[in-house]
């Protein structure tokens, strides 16, 4: 029953307006809005420039208008730009919170400036760091706030207690802030 039949609307916003208020209505589907069913819907609209936001909602109307959404992407065909907008939630007035419609920004790679540079300083950092992660290692988390250590063992045993005197031999510390 993560499905809905109720109307569904999108609004999106760009850095140079919006598209004000779309029902969404001829999917490539033959049923939209199943359960696990991605749907591709196609919205005329001005260039929006970057988008930013969209909100997403329903108008309740039908049996079984409850919706648990993913994840809405967004593809720009003058940029040919993809804008992820993810959910990952009810639009049900008996589940969650309530909500009906959602207000959903932007998690695309493509309007975060740097993104690629960061990704290459992450995946660096993961090359120099994930000997620590290697089986029959052990990592020892540091909370200079509580004062505490917690200990995550090679036989994925978690101890809150995280003795600084580790029987396993290799402890690594990760001091958290």
């Amino acid at each position: 029953n993560a499905g809905t039949e109720a109307d569904v609307y999108i609004s999106v916003y760009g850095e140079r307006g919006d598209t004000g208020s779309r029902q969404l209505l001829r999917s490539q589907k033959p049923k939209k809005f199943l359960k696990g069913q991605t749907d591709i819907f196609a919205v005329e609209a001005v260039h929006l420039g970057h988008l930013y936001k969209i909100v997403i909602g329903h108008n309740g109307l039908g049996t079984g208008n409850g919706w648990f959404l993913d994840k809405v992407v967004v593809k720009d065909p003058i940029t040919d730009l993809d804008y992820a907008f993810l959910c990952h939630r009810w639009l049900d007035q008996g589940q969650d919170d309530g909500n009906i419609a959602r207000e959903l920004t932007v998690t695309d790679a493509s309007t975060f400036p740097g993104r690629q540079e960061l990704e290459l300083k992450r995946e660096e950092t993961w090359a120099a760091e994930k000997w620590k992660f290697q089986k029959g290692n052990t990592l020892q988390f540091y909370n200079r706030v509580t004062h505490g250590f917690i200990c995550l063992g090679p036989d994925s045993r978690v101890d809150a207690l995280g003795d600084k005197k580790n029987k396993y031999g290799k402890v690594f510390f990760l001091w958290m802030y």
